[in-house]
């Protein structure tokens, strides 16, 4: 086990390393500058001189080769600085520092409803096959699938917000400032970004859950007439989970995907909204430490995901 979790930490490193490498000369094949769009917006119609643009030039590193440019910023961030974003003049650390207890807060809650409802729906369409309700689970869940989040939210606003008038239409409060407010203001995003999560998981509950009652433990539990509830739960849950792990490692990335198009909708201050700032303003420097640092989340989830096999099905063994 600890040689196998090893292995999987070093591959682990040697994914990161190519993604920071993809992402940051990808950016630099973009057109335009960056220190002359971030200078046009703040001097409105003034003129800039090249000489600004060249000690800016300098102060940003954007002089040196890209060889060394990526070599500097890599060994900033091994020391924990990720960099001065050239568009908010601020340290990358502090606005990711501020933005992602908000993107986390919305994502984790998301997460646990996708996988828990899912799950439970996906159980219950499965053992109770042919009947209504798996007719009802399985279309609402294709349904699900294949509807655009970012449609779904702005519909959700026109409904909610703005004909009702139950929920907020944009923003966000943390809890600790507006418990009440901030439950109005995170529904809406939550359940757009738990939406596509929570169908996916469903079909695949019912698939799997499917095929574990058909083993032969199962009906030898069946035979010595235990209960429904205690078969279900104690025999075939388990079994049927392993590729629901499989697909939690998969959906806790496509939530932080997802949050840019949310964040967007829901004008939420978020790491998504602000990785589409900077990618319209061309900040080299804060779309390679966002991307990097939910590289590194979705990375380290797979391997987490990798162990938690061994638990679920003792059979599994790490070479």
């Amino acid at each position: 086990m600890g040689t196998y979790l090893i292995r999987r930490l070093i591959i682990a490193v040697v994914i990161i390393i190519i993604v920071t490498l993809i992402v940051f000369f990808s950016l630099r094949l973009l057109p335009g500058d960056p220190l002359v769009i971030f200078l046009g917006q703040s001097a409105g119609s003034g003129v800039i001189s090249a000489e600004e643009i060249e000690r800016l030039r300098h102060v940003y590193g954007l002089d040196l080769p890209l060889v060394a440019q990526y070599g500097k910023w890599l060994w900033g961030v091994l020391q924990g600085n990720l960099g001065t974003s050239i568009y908010y003049h601020d340290n990358v650390g502090t606005l990711m520092g501020d933005r992602f207890p908000i993107t986390l807060h919305l994502g984790l809650v998301a997460f646990v409803i996708a996988n828990a409802g899912g799950i439970l729906l996906g159980m219950i369409a499965a053992v109770r096959r042919g009947t209504w309700i798996d007719s009802v689970t399985t279309t609402l869940a294709n349904i699900g699938i294949t509807i655009p989040v970012f449609w779904l939210g702005i519909m959700m606003i026109l409904l909610f917000g703005l004909r009702l008038g139950w929920l907020p239409i944009a923003g966000y409060t943390y809890p600790t400032d507006d418990f009440w407010l901030s439950m109005e203001q995170s529904v809406m995003p939550i359940v757009c970004l738990a939406v596509t999560g929570l169908a996916g998981t469903a079909r695949l509950m019912r698939s799997s859950m499917l095929e574990v009652v058909r083993q032969d433990y199962i009906r030898t539990a069946w035979s010595k007439g235990l209960r429904e509830r205690f078969v279900i739960l104690r025999h075939a849950l388990k079994n049927s989970l392993i590729p629901i792990v499989t697909v939690m490692g998969i959906g806790l990335g496509l939530i932080f995907g997802g949050s840019v198009l949310i964040e967007t909708v829901f004008a939420i201050p978020g790491i998504g909204r602000l990785l589409v700032t900077s990618i319209f303003a061309q900040d080299y420097i804060v779309i390679q430490s966002g991307t990097l640092v939910v590289a590194i989340i979705i990375i380290l989830t797979n391997v987490v995901v990798d162990v938690a096999y061994g638990w679920l099905d003792p059979r599994i063994r790490y070479g």
